[in-house]
């Protein structure tokens, strides 16, 4: 059987992150470093060096493309719009994701030829790292990638307040509603608090204050009838 390779270039946090959670899924995974001085000595990973301006055959000298993922997570916004492009110019079929930092970056990633984009924000890495050791989310984080339509985001306005009786953001047992991962809090201040990230504040939830979840249409109706009510918040300006 021909195996298959994730190719991930770049080696920051989420690139770590990405790493772990598509280690069970491809035989390989490949860093493709600028510099090998970034990665610890200690760190056992197949680790490559690469130039943006290689000619990319050398790809296939031992890596079957047609099995493969490119993961693109370089950390210079134009460095990644570049590499998209070169290699989507040499492999047409070659399955690209890359992050994005805003929704403008996103879209000329996709204009240059990922077949999928990620949009992240400065904190996002820290965050995974935070939350990556509940199981749930190496489900979540698989569907993003693999684009899962059954799993849906929505926003709701907690209302029903008695429910949490005062709790403390950060010591709310969330796993009592079984299908929803709480990401995040937007406060009636418009503050936002990530659930799991170790920066969480101890500050109890309020009436008004809006859930950001992610599950399944039937757990997420089920959990909206119990907490309050979904909304529709404009994130047209999100990439702030």
């Amino acid at each position: 059987m021909q195996k298959s390779t994730a190719l991930i270039f770049g080696y920051n946090k989420f690139a770590q992150e990405i790493a772990k959670s598509v280690t069970s899924k491809y035989d390989r995974v490949i860093f493709f470093v600028q510099e090998r001085e970034n990665i610890p000595q200690k760190e056992e990973i197949e680790v490559e060096l690469f130039d943006l301006s290689d000619d990319w055959s050398f790809l296939e000298d031992n890596i079957v493309l047609k099995n493969s993922i490119v993961f693109s997570t370089l950390e210079s916004e134009a460095e990644n719009i570049f590499l998209t492009i070169s290699l989507r110019a040499h492999f047409q079929d070659l399955l690209i994701i890359a992050l994005a930092t805003n929704k403008e970056n996103a879209h000329k990633l996709k204009m240059a030829g990922a077949n999928r984009v990620i949009p992240i924000v400065e904190t996002t890495a820290d965050i995974i790292v935070d939350m990556l050791e509940k199981p749930i989310i190496n489900e979540v984080l698989h569907n993003i990638l693999y684009d899962d339509s059954g799993l849906k985001v929505a926003q709701i306005e907690v209302e029903n307040i008695d429910l949490f009786e005062g709790e403390v953001i950060a010591e709310i047992d969330w796993s009592r509603y079984q299908g929803i991962l709480v990401l995040s809090v937007i406060h009636k201040d418009f503050s936002v608090e990530f659930i799991y990230s170790s920066k969480s504040k101890r500050k109890p939830l309020q009436k008004g204050d809006i859930l950001i979840v992610v599950g399944y249409e039937e757990d997420i109706a089920i959990f909206e009838k119990k907490v309050g009510s979904r909304k529709y918040v404009s994130w047209s300006d999100w990439s702030r």
